[in-house]
C-alpha cells in the first residue's frame, strides 16, 4: 500500500492531478495570449477608451509574405478611418449604422470592403493571377461556349448599359473572374462574373440552331445603368490589385441592397 506514495502522503494520483491542473492553467494563458496578438488593445466602441495591456497580451503577430515582399505586422499598420458616413440606428453598442451618403460608394453594410494590399494577386510563380484573357498563357473560351466579347449588357433597371469589351481570367484556377464592360459613355469598368447572367445561349439553341435570332445579352442585375458610372476604376490598365478587387466586388454586392430603394425594405 505504501508503494504508491512518493513523499509522505503525496502519491502519484496527486502528482497527476497537479500536473494536469498546471498544464490547464498554462494552456488557458497561452490561448488567451494568442487570441490577443492582433487587434488589441481593446477599445470601447461607444466611448473610444483604450483598455491597457494585461498579462494575457502576447507578442506582435508577424506574417512572412511570399514573392520576396518581406513581412507584415498588423499592429504596425496605420488604422483604418472609423469616421464612416453613417449614424447608429439606435443608442446601443453594436447598433447598425444607417447610411448618410451613398452606401455603395462609402462601403456601408454589404458594400463594405477591406483595405487590402495595393498589388495584384499572384500565381505560385509570381505572375499576375487575374488578367485580360489575351494576356494569359494560352487560355481561351471554349468554342462551344458563348464568346461574350461584343455582347450587349443589361442592368438591373432593364436598360442597356454598354457592351462586353474583354474577359478577365484567373490564370491559377482557369476561370472567368470579371467581364470588362465599355459603357455607352466610353468608360470601361469590371463586373464580377458571379453577378452576370448570360442569355440566349441555352441548350435549346445548341440543338435547334434555327432559333439563332433569339437576342443574346449579358444581364447584370446587381446595379442600375446609371450606377455603372461609379464602379471603382482600375489605377493601371490591365492590372487589378487586391484592394481594387475588394472595392469592385463590394460595390456590386452592395447593389443587391442599395441599388434601388425597394431593395433595402423588408420583404414582409
Amino acid at each position: 500500500m505504501n508503494a504508491a506514495y512518493i513523499v509522505g502522503t503525496f502519491d502519484v494520483a496527486e502528482l497527476a492531478f497537479l500536473l494536469f491542473f498546471g498544464f490547464f492553467i498554462a494552456l488557458v494563458i497561452y490561448l488567451n495570449r494568442e487570441s490577443r496578438r492582433e487587434g488589441y488593445p481593446l477599445e470601447d466602441e461607444e466611448t473610444g477608451k483604450v483598455h491597457p495591456a494585461s498579462l494575457f497580451d502576447g507578442d506582435k503577430k508577424v506574417f512572412k509574405l511570399p514573392n520576396g515582399r518581406g513581412t507584415y505586422v498588423p499592429e504596425d499598420v496605420a488604422r483604418d478611418d472609423i469616421n464612416v458616413p453613417g449614424v447608429p440606428g439606435f443608442r446601443s453598442a453594436g447598433a447598425p449604422l444607417v447610411p448618410t451618403g451613398d452606401p455603395m460608394i462609402d462601403g456601408m453594410g454589404p458594400a463594405a470592403f477591406a483595405n487590402r494590399a495595393k498589388y495584384p494577386d499572384l500565381t505560385f510563380d509570381g505572375r499576375p493571377r487575374i488578367i485580360p484573357i489575351a494576356d494569359s498563357h494560352d487560355l481561351i473560351v471554349s468554342p462551344n461556349d458563348p464568346q461574350l466579347i461584343g455582347w450587349s449588357v443589361m442592368a438591373a433597371d432593364k436598360q442597356m448599359v454598354g457592351k462586353v469589351s474583354d474577359i478577365w481570367v484567373d490564370q491559377a484556377e482557369h476561370l472567368i473572374r470579371y467581364l470588362e464592360i465599355e459603357t455607352t459613355t466610353g468608360k470601361k469598368v469590371l463586373a464580377p462574373m458571379m453577378v452576370a447572367t448570360v442569355h440566349g445561349n441555352g441548350l435549346l439553341e445548341a440543338i435547334l440552331p434555327i432559333i439563332e435570332d433569339k437576342p443574346k445579352f449579358v444581364e447584370i442585375d446587381a446595379i442600375t445603368a446609371a450606377q455603372f458610372e461609379n464602379v471603382p476604376a482600375l489605377e493601371t490598365a490591365g492590372i487589378i490589385t487586391r484592394y481594387e478587387e475588394d472595392r469592385i466586388q463590394a460595390y456590386y454586392g452592395g447593389g443587391y441592397m442599395y441599388a434601388t430603394p425597394e431593395r433595402s425594405e423588408a420583404w414582409i
